[in-house]
């Protein structure tokens, strides 16, 4: 019988897989909605979920109180609103130096303590260890983003020196975590707004490209694959990523994408995750809507190079009927009998 493991390297390898594979995340508050409506605390059983997540993406270890945490960095995150991640509080980095800064430690126990325990409790699933803010991300909230932003014109070697730290972090936490028994390495870091990226086509090939290059070489080097997650409209460097050795980009948002022409024009050479609406069809469309969508996107994967997500994690706003709609519609494809 195939494993979800295995269904997923064939999707990554561009291969026909017995059926479209699925990774189904949730906020906070619409994991809740689950909780309630199925009357159990672990949604492990119920979602049948493709990969194991390992690591900590952003080191959220230090709860301060008052609705506040404290990541490894140092940066502290208001969660009064945002449950999830936060919103930056303060600036670890006012001025454009790292010389009175300390970077935390990328080997630290915390990281790696439960991946033995996770890997024996879903021996059938695709092992990806996680980075979350693995770079852009890293380097605004350390700085802030309008301080990075001007640095970027006015610093360049500053925005150099911070970023090859970060890249340095990233590699040392990375080689670790490829001592375990794991099949990828996914980095998060939001390059793209809208329309577009935040900070253009010359400054992400000058800034963010050779970074991630590094990054994803020694990734590749070790015959893992290399998950990535940017939201936005990035498409534009899709090329580039591809030659750095990318195998598998999300969240895929239709909003801002071309969903049904990207995944035939990359099958073979680019996996995609995502592309269930979280803007528009989630929150605000009909069960109907959702199905349709649903079946749409798993049309367009069978024959390979896809992996069905919601476009990102699904907000509270959305219907429990909405969420329950697309779990049983991936759930019942031919070729998956549940395990």
């Amino acid at each position: 019988m195939t494993t979800r493991r295995e269904v997923v390297i064939d999707v990554l390898e561009g291969r026909r897989p017995a059926y479209v594979p699925w990774e189904l995340g949730f906020t906070v508050e619409a994991a809740d909605k689950l909780r309630d409506h199925f009357g159990i605390d672990d949604l492990a059983d119920v979602l049948q979920n493709h990969y194991v997540g390992l690591g900590n993406g952003i080191g959220f270890f230090t709860d301060i109180g008052n609705h506040r945490v404290r990541d490894v960095f140092g940066v502290v995150w208001d969660r009064s609103v945002d449950r999830d991640i936060g919103q930056v509080e303060g600036c670890v980095l006012p001025e454009p130096t790292l010389s009175a800064y300390t970077f935390p430690d990328p080997l630290d126990a915390r990281f790696f303590s439960d991946i033995p325990e996770r890997l024996a409790r879903f021996p059938d699933r695709f092992r990806v260890f996680q980075l979350g803010f693995s770079l852009w991300e890293r380097a605004w909230t350390l700085r802030g983003m309008e301080n990075l932003m001007v640095d970027l014109i006015e610093r360049p070697d500053f925005v150099d020196e911070l970023l090859d730290a970060i890249v340095q972090y990233n590699i040392a936490q990375v080689e670790e975590a490829m001592t375990y028994d794991i099949d990828a390495v996914y980095f998060g870091d939001d390059w793209g707004m809208q329309r577009g990226l935040q900070i253009g086509p010359r400054l992400w090939h000058r800034f963010i490209l050779p970074a991630v290059t590094r990054m994803f070489g020694v990734v590749r080097a070790a015959g893992k694959y290399v998950f990535l997650h940017s939201c936005g409209d990035v498409d534009e460097i899709f090329e580039d990523l591809v030659s750095v050795g990318l195998s598998c980009f999300n969240p895929f948002q239709p909003e801002v994408m071309d969903v049904d022409a990207l995944i035939p024009r990359y099958r073979g050479r680019l996996a995609f995750q995502g592309g269930l609406s979280t803007q528009r069809t989630l929150p605000y469309g009909s069960v109907d809507d959702v199905r349709r969508e649903t079946v749409h996107l798993l049309d367009l994967g069978r024959d390979g190079s896809y992996i069905f997500a919601p476009a990102h994690a699904v907000e509270g706003d959305v219907p429990l009927e909405n969420m329950l709609a697309f779990i049983e519609i991936v759930q019942s494809q031919p070729g998956y009998a549940g395990r």
